[in-house]
């Protein structure tokens, strides 16, 4: 008997032929994804629940969109033609981190298409776990200013700056105020760690929102310091915590330096929204390739296929 497919099948269809077609038509080979969470499964049961709760870090309704197990989550994304994605995770509290990187490092190993990913805490020995996840191959690295509850540019963090700096590592901050400010998100701190590790490689996630001018600030001056698009410009982030329009243009002058992320799963809408939101900014096709493949390309050394 032939199969039928069910409704919610046909709809996944549907949803990665609108993504697939958004980079076909761009001539592009596929997508990459900076800014995506995998995480043990009681973790992110956590984080979830927490979203379900609109908890006070969240701020309003957050339905998780892509609720699914692990291997449906990947298969979403491979489906989405996704050619690298991460595994944001990141410790609320000490003694988790090294835990963390040693489960990201088996998921990246059964992975190849996901970015080797590890995190910190300001702890004692952060510096030597992160030595020895750089020694594993981690590429890439994450911090959460706002649920760590901690400044970037906490001085139990000076090994950890160093070593990121020397060995040319970016880290996804999330160091913005949004959704909900943290005692210590906000451009200052990342100012203040800049200015004592000038070539340190940080990835801006969701664009700093909603200090969006004074992160692009950062980004000008500062040659290694990127932004991701994580839900900035979606049609959710905008009724909040809109982008200002006269500020448009800068982002032109810092196509080179502007990288896709979507937050997948924990996110309140379809995928597609995170590029339909892009092309919605009409800044050209040239700079839709950039962000949505060829800048984190160049970042990580990821090659056409």
């Amino acid at each position: 008997m032939q199969h039928r497919p069910e409704p919610e099948e046909d709809a996944a269809a549907a949803e990665s032929a609108e993504v697939v077609d958004f980079w076909r038509r761009l001539g592009l080979p596929g997508l990459i994804d900076v800014h995506t969470h995998f995480m043990p499964a009681r973790v992110l049961d956590k984080v979830w629940q927490y979203f379900d709760s609109a908890g006070p870090l969240v701020g309003r309704p957050w339905p998780i969109a892509y609720r699914h197990d692990e291997a449906t989550r990947i298969d979403t994304l491979r489906g989405f033609g996704v050619r690298a994605f991460s595994s944001m995770l990141y410790p609320h509290k000490p003694d988790m981190a090294a835990w963390l990187n040693s489960w990201a490092a088996d998921f990246a190993a059964r992975t190849p298409d996901c970015l080797h990913t590890a995190t910190f805490y300001p702890e004692p020995g952060a510096g030597e776990y992160v030595s020895d996840a750089l020694r594993a191959g981690a590429r890439i690295f994450k911090s959460h200013v706002q649920v760590g509850d901690y400044s970037p540019d906490d001085p139990r963090l000076d090994a950890v700056w160093g070593l990121l700096s020397d060995a040319c590592v970016p880290t996804v901050i999330h160091c913005g105020s949004g959704p909900a400010p943290g005692r210590f998100t906000g451009p200052g701190p990342v100012a203040r760690l800049l200015a004592r590790f000038p070539r340190l490689p940080l990835i801006i996630a969701h664009m700093g929102m909603p200090e969006y001018s004074e992160f692009m600030d950062l980004a000008d001056e500062y040659d290694n310091v990127h932004l991701d698009t994580t839900m900035a410009f979606t049609e959710f982030t905008e009724e909040q915590i809109p982008f200002n329009p006269a500020e448009r243009p800068r982002l032109i002058g810092l196509q080179g330096k502007i990288l896709h992320g979507s937050d997948f799963p924990n996110i309140p809408y379809p995928y597609a929204e995170s590029l339909d939101a892009l092309a919605r900014l009409d800044l050209g096709d040239d700079w839709l390739r950039d962000v949505a493949f060829h800048n984190a390309a160049r970042l990580f050394g990821i090659g056409p296929r």
